[in-house]
């Protein structure tokens, strides 16, 4: 079991990413909690502001209760600023936002309305800091995801084969695609840390084909490895048939029900992880309080589909499921880009 005390290691992990975010003295700072933040995560950032001689502050909000239906785990999508205006307002007008809330800002409501000011965001996944401090952002990330933004903005397909019979096809025209290689310099854009993924948002209609999860595949929604066989069918962007007789498909079918909404079956997003410090065995190292699963996410070489809200299609939802997929192929175009789980 891990204590939770500040190590000097761990500041230094915070430090590091605050530089590589090229954070200045004149700017506002703002450290965004909220009531059940990690105390320990908002110690680390605060002390590493301090030892960069930063000014900032720090604004708190209530985390919201869970409402009646489905647990919302590990989506990324923050409900903390509901019904907070002016806490919204001033986070527009800061330089940087250090995001330290529980699910992360990647898909909240106000995210784009703060962004638009040329805020920053840079989002601390709530992961324990020796997650953290194992994947602080190396030079180089920044170059790997460049290029395989690049590769899939030029691209009009992704296709995924698996030899255990995923056969999905994704039409790759007017998607939008984003990639995050653990912090940002840039004003109007979010990353988050750990980062090294790419992701694309395909317009309505694009995604068809069939997925087939074996066991060793990851639910990171459930945080666990699958443990039986799950088949996904997928018709014009949703998932039209949960196939499977294990614990691991009545899970799943029970979770898409419980919100009652046709777009939680919806495509949200198709890509690939290309961090190579990311470790496969990391869900079973860390209790699951001590882990939002975003390592996971990031390891080389899974593909990472995700169902859920996708704003570009115009589609919201509070369900969400994060499913890498290992040892499978990605082309684009009919180029691999992964290849038996490898990056090509």
């Amino acid at each position: 079991m891990l204590v939770d005390r500040v190590e000097s290691a761990w500041i230094d992990a915070f430090v590091r990413v605050f530089r590589l975010c090229a954070m200045r003295p004149d700017e506002g700072i703002v450290v965004l909690a909220e009531t059940q933040s990690r105390p320990l995560g908002l110690q680390l950032a605060e002390l590493a502001l301090g030892e960069l001689g930063l000014p900032h502050y720090r604004i708190t909000v209530p985390t919201p209760g869970q409402p009646e239906g489905p647990i919302v785990r590990s989506s990324g999508a923050s409900q903390a600023l509901n019904g907070h205006p002016g806490a919204v307002a001033a986070l527009a007008a800061a330089d940087v936002v250090v995001d330290l809330t529980l699910e992360g800002l990647m898909h909240a409501p106000q995210t784009a309305a703060i962004l638009k000011t040329g805020t920053r965001i840079m989002t601390v996944s709530n992961e324990h800091p020796e997650a953290l401090a194992r994947l602080v952002p190396g030079p180089d990330s920044r170059e790997r995801g460049r290029e395989a933004v690049a590769r899939c903005r030029t691209a009009r397909a992704m296709t995924v084969r698996s030899d255990s019979g995923t056969d999905l096809d994704v039409r790759m025209v007017d998607a939008v695609t984003v990639a995050v290689w653990g912090w940002t310099d840039r004003p109007g854009t979010l990353a988050h840390w750990p980062g090294g993924v790419v992701v694309s948002f395909p317009a309505a209609g694009g995604v068809n084909g069939r997925l087939v999860y074996r066991p060793g595949d990851i639910n990171l929604t459930f945080k666990r490895y699958f443990e039986s066989v799950v088949e996904l069918v997928i018709v014009d962007d949703y998932v039209t048939e949960v196939a499977g007789k294990g614990l691991d498909a009545a899970l799943m079918r029970e979770y898409f029900a419980g919100f009652g909404e046709k777009d939680t079956y919806a495509t949200s997003h198709v890509g690939w992880g290309f961090n190579p410090a990311a470790r496969y065995e990391a869900l079973t190292m860390y209790d699951r309080r001590d882990t939002n699963c975003t390592e996971l996410r990031a390891l080389a070489g899974n593909f990472l589909y995700s169902t859920g809200a996708n704003e570009f299609a115009g589609r919201f939802t509070r369900g969400h499921f994060d499913l890498p997929m290992m040892g499978c192929d990605i082309a684009l175009d009919g180029t691999p880009v992964v290849e038996g789980g490898r990056l090509a």
